[in-house]
């Protein structure tokens, strides 16, 4: 994918997009399934994969089979939901958010409104943000994250319909599986394409 800056992470390549894409708008999908829709050698397809796994982004299991024959390995978008779960991505969430406590001891910030478990949710998130190749700045009382200038503007319009979509599902997964009330709500869309801003929104956690 071309862009205009250093991209890496998750949605470093058009390929894994398309894959992310696939996993995140229907679960349990098979490497078949994968190489059919994208095109990708199968091996590419698993290359591609094993990143995702070993990032947090993709969950793997077995297909539970009534027949005799060899299970199929079935791949799933890692949500945050409790059925679809990464323990990389809680481990990642967990760092993040010590990190952050680290980093608040030695340079206090000003007060924030937000609650603990949502200034942990920020960690996370702000972690996988630059993993990805952003730099993220965060308006707290907005409920903004401002990633100009997208590192991807230089890319093909076409495909950007599609990378917002997926990029809008990691960062809501992220959120879900940091816990707490944030959730990723939209990626706004405007004319210039460098200009990115995703509007975050609190969520009915808040009123408990």
């Amino acid at each position: 994918m071309a862009n205009g800056g250093p991209v890496c992470g998750p949605i470093s390549t058009f390929s894994r997009v398309q894959l992310l894409h696939l996993v995140q708008t229907r679960a349990d999908r098979t490497i078949g399934e994968l190489c059919d829709a994208t095109g990708l050698h199968p091996n590419t397809v698993r290359e591609h994969l094993q990143r995702l796994i070993e990032g947090g982004y993709v969950i793997q299991a077995s297909e539970r089979r009534t027949t005799r024959g060899r299970p199929r390995t079935l791949y799933s978008a890692a949500t945050g939901a409790a059925d679809a779960s990464s323990p990389i991505a809680r481990n990642k969430a967990k760092a993040a958010a010590e990190r952050g406590d680290l980093l608040r001891r030695v340079l206090p910030a000003s007060a924030s409104a937000l609650g603990r478990d949502a200034i942990y949710q920020l960690d996370a998130l702000i972690e996988h943000l630059e993993e990805s190749g952003f730099e993220p700045v965060v308006d707290d009382e907005q409920l903004t994250v401002d990633l100009s200038p997208c590192p991807h503007a230089a890319g093909r319009a076409e495909d950007r319909p599609m990378l917002c979509t997926v990029h809008l599902g990691l960062m809501q997964g992220v959120l879900t599986e940091a816990g707490g009330p944030l959730a990723a709500e939209a990626v706004r869309a405007t004319a210039l394409p460098a200009e990115c801003t995703v509007q975050l929104r609190l969520t009915e956690m808040t009123a408990a």
